[in-house]
C-alpha cells in the first residue's frame, strides 16, 4: 500500500497541478490580448495616415485646381503678345488697338497671378533644366558663358511650384 500512496496525489499536489493547467490558458489569453493591442495600434496608425493623405490630396486639389484653366489661357496670352510684336513693325496699326491688346494681356496676367500662376523667372540668364526646355544651342558668343540663355523663344509658367509649361530657350553651348 505504501507504493499506492505515492501514485495518488495529495490534495496540495492536486491544487498545484490545477494551477499549472490554469496558468497556460491565462498566459495564452494575455498573449492574445497583447497581439490584439498591437493590431489596434497599427490600425489606428493606418487611420491617421489615411486621414493625413486625404487632407494633403484635398489641399493639393484646391491649390492646383485651376491648372486646366491656366494651361488653356497661356497660349491666348502668347498669341496676343505675338500680335503686339508683329503690329509694332507695321505703321498702319492703330496705337489704341495695340494698347488694348496690352491691357488685355495685363488683365489676364493679373487674373492668373491671383490664382498662383506666374512666369518662370529667367532674369539670372542661366539655363535651368527643371523649368526650361532648350530647343537649340549655339556657339557661345563673346561675353556669355556656356549654359547662358541667349534667347527666350516662349515664356514658361508655373502654378505655385509646379511647371505648367517650360520656358523654351536657346542656350549657349560650351
Amino acid at each position: 500500500m505504501s507504493g499506492d500512496s505515492e501514485d495518488v496525489p495529495t490534495p496540495e499536489e492536486e491544487v498545484e497541478i490545477e494551477l499549472e493547467v490554469e496558468i497556460d490558458p491565462i498566459s495564452a489569453m494575455e498573449e492574445k490580448i497583447d497581439n490584439l493591442e498591437k493590431e489596434l495600434q497599427y490600425s489606428a496608425a493606418e487611420i491617421v495616415n489615411v486621414r493625413n493623405r486625404a487632407i494633403r490630396d484635398r489641399n493639393d486639389s484646391i491649390k492646383y485646381g485651376c491648372s486646366g484653366l491656366a494651361t488653356r489661357l497661356i497660349p491666348i496670352i502668347d498669341n496676343l503678345s505675338r500680335a503686339i510684336k508683329s503690329s509694332s513693325t507695321e505703321e498702319n496699326i492703330s496705337k489704341s488697338l495695340v494698347e488694348g491688346i496690352k491691357m488685355t494681356i495685363d488683365g489676364m496676367m493679373d487674373a492668373l497671378r491671383i490664382e498662383g500662376v506666374n512666369k518662370i523667372d529667367t532674369e539670372d540668364g542661366k539655363f535651368n533644366p527643371i523649368s526650361m526646355e532648350s530647343i537649340a544651342s549655339i556657339p557661345c558668343p563673346e561675353g556669355k558663358n556656356p549654359g547662358d540663355i541667349i534667347e527666350i523663344i516662349e515664356d514658361g509658367y508655373k502654378l505655385h511650384d509646379r511647371v505648367l509649361r517650360a520656358t523654351k530657350v536657346i542656350v549657349a553651348e560650351g
